[in-house]
């Protein structure tokens, strides 16, 4: 797959960043090349349940 991006000015104010999913990529400007990859030899049925992160006030 050939993908072409022609680079224009870009201002950003600000970020709010409300949560990370498990495999994500955020960027903001410019970048030669990315490379992804991933690997995985359990099921996701076989995991089980995610426990959640305990907050500052716990």
């Amino acid at each position: 797959m050939i993908f072409q991006v022609v680079n224009k000015e870009i201002c950003i104010g600000s970020i709010r960043t409300l949560a990370v999913a498990s495999s994500s990529l955020f960027l903001v400007g410019d970048t030669h090349s990315i490379n992804l990859s991933s690997t995985i030899d359990t099921p996701p049925e076989s995991v089980g349940p995610v426990a959640p992160l305990p907050t500052e006030e716990e």
